[in-house]
């Protein structure tokens, strides 16, 4: 009898790393709930564990390209991790993205081959992401 993999993706399916991401668990044949976090959201809970079990603080897991943090001064000295969770609470854009969740761990994702670290089983090489560059060799091993 074959084992079923599984794995969770808090996903943007507008982010290229996310979308490398969620195509790798795919291939590597895993059932994937995908969590579209930007439309769904957090809950306070949910978060903490999330960055806890990947060994991230609300800092670390921090996106500030392309988001308000900046503007909400969530890079200036003094901010907490409370007013960041705050923050991604009221934005979710602010959690960088993918976090996946596996039998094996909890990981943030960037750059996506990241997510190797966390599987039980890899695509077949060769395998590339979508914009040509090799992630596995033909051998397996990741580049």
């Amino acid at each position: 009898m074959n084992k079923t993999y599984t794995a969770t993706i808090y996903h943007n399916p507008k982010c290229g790393t996310s979308r490398n991401v969620l195509k790798v668990l795919q291939d590597a044949s895993y059932d994937v709930t995908i969590i579209d976090y930007l439309s769904k959201g957090w809950n306070l809970d949910e978060l903490k564990s999330l960055l806890q079990e990947a060994g991230l603080t609300a800092k670390m897991a921090l996106r500030i390209n392309k988001t308000p943090a900046v503007e909400l001064g969530l890079t200036e000295e003094g901010v907490t991790e409370e007013d960041i969770l705050i923050a991604m609470l009221e934005n979710p854009i602010l959690v960088n993205r993918p976090i996946v969740k596996t039998n094996l761990g909890v990981k943030m994702c960037r750059p996506s081959e990241e997510v190797l670290s966390i599987l039980e089983v890899w695509p077949a090489g060769p395998y590339f992401k979508e914009d040509g560059e090799l992630m596995i060799d033909k051998d397996g091993n990741k580049k």
